[in-house]
């Protein structure tokens, strides 16, 4: 289905692949890991036919269903049903038949409805064709399972927040490649899924018939889904294929690294010893020959070990020293939003004060994106005002990264979150940031655009540093994280002295930030923080 040869991927004068061949079959389903900034949202690019190799070559057979960290559909003015069903052709068909009911209904002679009649059944005969009232309810399950309920369907899709866009593309792949047995390339599909959605996920995968390979840090859906592992090594610009299942490869790796360690530590020694020994012998004229050999038998024994993995580096995440501010920095009092006909919540109070830990919870399209981006000003309520208090600085994290300018540097970026903050810092204490964040050398000079997912939260976490914000509001802020680099945001967030107000799915964001308010929408009722609540996260 899908075949690669001598595949060369870089990232500027990085190499992220070399020579790579590569082959995916029906009943393939891989997982495609490896530490955030090795490369693999561009291998799946590539693959998907959206970015273009270095060197090399990619054969693709039979149909593709590609889900992007960050999709972009091009008309934003369809509702979120349309789009889904758009993947087999329903959306116009249904849209044409339905004008042709209405002009039937107001059609002022036979001839006329008899033309409008035969047109009304060639339309029906290839709504038939392509699955008819059976694929539409198939559609709706999709739907349904990963937690898209039909206000929301109903909705244009500019109306809808980032999660419930990514949810409504991910519906449509799978509806389309469903039913085709054709390869789907999911990058991190369980982001903004609730935890009954990503149970339904992995069923899903698990039955599929055609390809896959998914991009993922969820541990319970790579151990459930795949049956093979491509690891793409940042270090050696490979990928090691894997023909196993996730557990298995992980017992694998680990005993390969044992052995590799156990053979360079013996081999090292033995080495030692003969260079030991050929030193002495070399003093000797007469025994040059002999310390000659040991030399060569030294080499020898060195030359031939596998490569020992190097261990990956780890970004050092911290958030910024807070501004000193007044004891509230924030209050928001009275805000409502709506989007056309529908009400996403009303009269929501909000007070952050100084060194406060606010979570907000809700089901998904309950509104929690939409509330903190008003807290932050990043958007207009329709009712109720933001009253800030001395000194208030805001730091904002958006989950979908719309505060970073594709075509901009990463450098710049943060010249741009220093200047905010008076401007204080030359561009090399901001590369220094950035090295601690893993962006060093000409990384620096890479548009935001070219950057993965995990990268771009690295960019987003690191323009906060600059910014001696005292309220840090954070969506989703360990998505597209390796577990290393979650580990550390985690840390981060227990370590910050400053506000925070937090969305999360993620349990352990929350148990790190331990809350002292909830704030429960769509009602907006604010609660003391129980550990009760903590259940509501995975399924918010």
């Amino acid at each position: 289905m899908i075949t690669v040869s001598g595949l060369e991927l870089r990232a500027g004068s990085r190499i992220l692949l070399s020579d790579t061949a590569l082959r995916v079959q029906p009943g393939d389903r891989i997982g495609l890991v490896g530490r955030n900034g090795a490369g693999k949202t561009t291998t799946l690019k590539v693959l998907a036919g959206e970015g273009t190799p270095y060197a090399g070559s990619v054969d693709r057979r039979g149909p593709i269903g590609y889900l992007p960290q960050d999709p972009r559909t091009g008309d934003l003015d369809v509702t979120g049903r349309d789009r889904v069903l758009s993947a087999r052709g329903l959306d116009t068909l249904l849209t044409e038949m339905a004008k042709l009911q209405t002009a039937l209904a107001e059609a002022a002679d036979d001839g006329q409805r008899d033309k409008l009649v035969r047109r009304y059944g060639n339309l029906e005969d290839r709504f038939a064709a392509l699955g008819g009232y059976a694929a539409e309810a198939e559609a709706a399950r999709i739907c349904a399972n990963l937690a898209l309920p039909d206000r929301s369907l109903a909705q244009p899709l500019r109306t809808l927040s980032g999660g419930q866009r990514r949810r409504i593309e991910l519906a449509r792949i799978l509806f389309s490649e469903g039913a085709s047995g054709g390869t789907l390339l999911l990058d991190e599909p369980t982001n903004h899924l609730d935890a009954d959605s990503i149970t339904w996920l992995r069923g899903f995968l698990s039955g599929h018939k055609g390809g896959l390979i998914v991009i993922s840090h969820d541990v319970e859906l790579l151990a459930d889904v795949v049956n093979k592992v491509w690891y793409l090594d940042a270090n050696r610009s490979v990928v090691d294929a894997y023909n196993m299942g996730w557990k298995k490869y992980q017992e694998q790796r680990e005993t390969d690294e044992r052995r590799r360690r156990r053979e360079r530590a013996n081999a090292e020694r033995k080495a030692g010893a003969l260079q030991a020994q050929a030193a002495k012998l070399g003093a000797k004229a007469t025994k040059a020959t002999a310390a000659q050999n040991m030399a060569r038998r030294a080499e020898k024994l060195l030359s031939g070990l596998e490569e020992v993995r190097v261990a990956d580096k780890v970004a050092k995440v911290r958030f910024p020293n807070p501004a000193p501010c007044g004891k509230v920095p924030l209050t928001a009092r009275g805000l409502s939003k709506s989007y056309g006909s529908l009400e996403v919540f009303v009269d929501v109070d909000v007070n952050v004060d100084r060194g406060s830990r606010v979570v907000i919870l809700g089901l998904n399209g309950a509104g929690k994106t939409t509330l903190l981006r008003l807290i932050g000003g990043y958007e207009q309520p329709d009712t109720g005002e933001l009253v800030p208090g001395h000194g208030l600085r805001i730091g904002y994290y958006a989950q979908e990264h719309e505060t970073l300018d594709v075509d901009r540097s990463v450098l710049e970026h943060m010249r741009t979150a220093d200047s905010a903050n008076g401007g204080k810092q030359t561009d090399t204490d901001l590369r220094k940031i950035l090295g601690a964040f893993l962006f060093s050398g000409d990384d620096v000079d890479k548009p935001a655009g070219v950057l993965s997912g995990g990268e771009k939260t690295r960019l987003a976490l690191a323009t906060l540093v600059t910014s001696g914000a005292n309220v840090l509001l954070l969506d989703e802020p360990t998505n597209n994280l390796d577990p290393i680099s979650r580990e550390q945001v985690l840390d981060a967030i227990s370590r910050f002295p400053g506000a925070i107000v937090l969305v999360t799915h993620d349990p352990g964001a929350v148990q790190a930030l331990r809350p002292d308010r909830a704030i429960l929408l769509p009602d907006g009722d604010e609660d003391a923080w129980s550990d009760d609540l903590l259940e509501l996260v995975e399924l918010a």
